[in-house]
């Protein structure tokens, strides 16, 4: 595997804050993999800062890492070889708010985050969609394979927190390939949407849009549908207010859900800076359009191969009901991707 040193590690590390603040409720048990002795790992980003600073966006920058979005992204660029058939592909971030002092860090907000991909001209493809704690360290693993098609040549790996501190977050993160005969990587795949900042305005020019050309192998096509839904004064819709996820296939309606997490209690021991209401509630507790303050958000999976055939296809996606920006210039809006791969279809089901 190019440029792919071979990683032997004895234990896995995984951080897990465990600041006192928002009392109560057992932690959540992290992602743990343990390294294979012949897993070979590619390192991304290593305690790279991110941070919001316009006035010199280019703070932290180094030779090896680039910044942009005034510090709050970050981005190496690689050469990639595809990995072989039965290969189990991870991707692994970390997140740490900068210490300001033994008390405090600059950033005690829960912040949208995401590691990414971007190769060619196309959308950018998130690997890891997450929210950080409120100023907690996280550690999220998610399995990548289905991506496994778009890691061959020239890419570039992004990762962001919408942070607005300076400094912000420190990130660490690294794609893990392990070898693994049952890991059946998807024969194609083809990003669909990288849209951060859809919102009420934005339906109204229509709605989301991509041209896709299905090819003739891969006849089981599966839509890969991240989102999660913010509000910029943290109340109401589209936070704690879910909406309509509407897909559409050539002009036809083919899928209807709306996003909800409703167990973000189980998170609440690594919010540190989280706070307790006067109903005996926590900030970090509450259900949410599709997240927690502190997990990550895996793709919601539709199948769509009745209504993909081989050959030009128009995926459309429109978000229903969007809060609409207000007096005060506050709106409720959603950070949206997607994309689709095809397998072979099982044996005597098409």
């Amino acid at each position: 595997m190019k440029d792919f040193p071979v990683f032997r590690a004895l234990t896995a590390v995984v951080l897990v804050s465990m600041v006192a603040g928002c009392g109560g409720g057992p932690p959540a048990q992290p992602d743990v993999v343990l390294p294979a002795a012949d897993e070979q790992v590619l390192l991304v980003f290593d305690d790279n800062v991110i941070h919001f600073l316009p006035d010199e966006p280019g703070k932290f920058e180094t030779v090896q890492v680039g910044a942009a979005d005034n510090g709050r992204e970050i981005a190496k660029v690689f050469e990639l070889e595809r990995p072989p058939a039965g290969t189990r592909i991870l991707a692994e971030v970390t997140t740490r708010p900068i210490a300001k002092d033994i008390r405090d860090v600059h950033d005690k907000w829960d912040r949208a985050g995401n590691l990414r991909l971007s190769v060619g001209d196309g959308p950018d493809v998130e690997l890891v969609k997450f929210v950080t704690a409120y100023g907690g360290m996280t550690s999220h693993l998610v399995d990548i394979t289905d991506l496994a098609p778009l890691f061959q040549g020239t890419a570039e790996i992004r990762g962001f927190v919408d942070t607005w501190s300076s400094p912000g977050w420190e990130m660490d993160a690294r794609i893990r390939l392990i070898p693994d005969p049952t890991a059946a990587a998807p024969l194609w795949a083809r990003p669909l949407f990288y849209e951060p900042n859809v919102t009420a305005e934005s339906m109204t020019t229509g709605p989301l849009v991509a041209e896709v050309d299905i090819p003739e192998d891969g006849s089981w096509i599966t839509l890969h549908y991240l989102t999660s839904g913010h509000c910029t004064d943290g109340t109401g819709s589209d936070e704690f207010e879910t909406k309509d996820h509407v897909i559409i296939v050539d002009g036809a309606e083919v899928y209807r859900y709306r996003p909800w997490r409703d167990d973000c209690k189980q998170f609440r021991a690594i919010n540190p800076y989280c706070r307790r209401w006067s109903d005996g509630s926590w900030s970090a507790d509450y259900s949410r359009s599709g997240w927690c303050p502190g997990d990550k958000i895996l793709p919601h999976t539709v199948d769509l191969s009745a209504a993909l055939s081989p050959g030009p296809h128009r995926v459309e996606v429109v978000i229903e009901d969007i809060r609409p920006k207000d007096e005060d210039g506050n709106l409720g809006y959603w950070r949206v991707s997607a994309y689709l791969t095809g397998r072979a279809a099982p044996s005597g089901d098409r």
